[in-house]
């Protein structure tokens, strides 16, 4: 499916370069950065929680001290509340790998005067504030092809030093083929404009490793309801191709079924592979999506998101 922009008949064509500057995101990353941090610390998180006794660090209750254990796991505070012994049991927490694909490709830079923001720019503050929030929960987290699994405070600035350094990106509107282990979660952010068939590819190949998936559809107002009225011209940011259409009442009703149909399409895709599909508006806040995430995620575990 091409993608498309509607510029006014006063507009011109923009060039390769200023298409690659208004991709260029060094100037932009600390406010994104700050956006990100700012929407993770709205989140309920600790999803990895497992709410049984076991291995982790997250206090789950106190027992009384049978005799045969090891005397190091006495809490002495808690004991020196009355007569009995009593052990701190932790809860059960297993560590997962998540994996993000982040789309900055050409058509990513497209924003309207309805948006709050660019796809581009709306899809790495939700990849950050996911990345950061998984992180504080317990987990690694990873980017396909860019980045091997990492669990640090500093998650977010290492993404973002990384997307900022990495050029290939640019040209690619699927994820590159990359290991992914069963069990490992894969988060891709994209306007998932792409043939369908490339998509379907994509998530087969991320599902026969076993892995679990989730698709955040990145939309701008104006690309989902196209309210343009008589001439229009249309460019394809990627390839470069112009079409000027006569009718665009016309030509916006055919246009409209066929985002319709393409949609339900991935739905049907994800859900026959157990994988879940969110659609995220640009003139909405990026904090909707990214507790829609976290919530789906939790879900798919069989683990209810604890607040923090």
């Amino acid at each position: 499916m091409a993608r498309t922009r509607v510029l006014p008949e006063t507009s011109r064509f923009p060039s390769p370069r200023e298409t690659r500057e208004a991709l260029t995101l060094a100037d932009r990353m600390p406010r994104v950065l700050l956006e990100a941090r700012r929407v993770a610390a709205t989140l309920s998180h600790g999803i990895h929680g497992r709410r049984r006794a076991g291995m982790g660090e997250t206090f789950w209750q106190f027992r009384p001290f049978v005799t045969g254990e090891a005397a190091q796991r006495i809490d002495w505070r808690r004991s020196a509340r009355d007569d009995r012994l009593y052990v701190r049991e932790r809860e059960w927490e297993t560590a997962h790998t998540v994996w993000f694909w982040l789309d900055r490709s050409a058509s990513m830079g497209f924003v309207s005067d309805l948006a709050q923001a660019s796809k581009i720019e709306r899809t790495l503050v939700l990849g950050l504030a996911l990345a950061d929030t998984f992180v504080d929960g317990g987990e690694r987290v990873g980017m396909l092809g860019l980045m091997p699994p990492r669990a640090t405070s500093r998650i977010a600035e290492i993404m973002a030093e990384v997307i900022v350094a990495d050029q290939i990106a640019l040209e690619d509107d699927l994820p590159p083929q990359a290991p992914v282990a069963a069990q490992d979660e894969v988060i891709l952010v994209s306007d998932f404009l792409s043939p369908l068939n490339e998509i379907a590819t994509t998530v087969e190949a991320i599902s026969s490793r076993g892995a679990r998936g989730h698709l955040v559809m990145i939309v701008d107002p104006v690309e989902e309801s196209f309210p343009f009225h008589g001439q229009a011209e249309l460019h394809d940011l990627e390839a470069g191709l112009s079409l000027r259409i006569g009718d665009a009442d016309l030509w916006g009703r055919s246009y409209r079924e066929r985002i319709a149909t393409h949609r339900d399409a991935i739905e049907e895709l994800t859900r026959r592979r157990g994988w879940t599909f969110t659609i995220h508006r640009t003139d909405r806040p990026a904090s909707e999506a990214a507790l829609r995430v976290i919530t789906l995620v939790a879900t798919a575990r069989g683990v209810g998101p604890r607040g923090r």
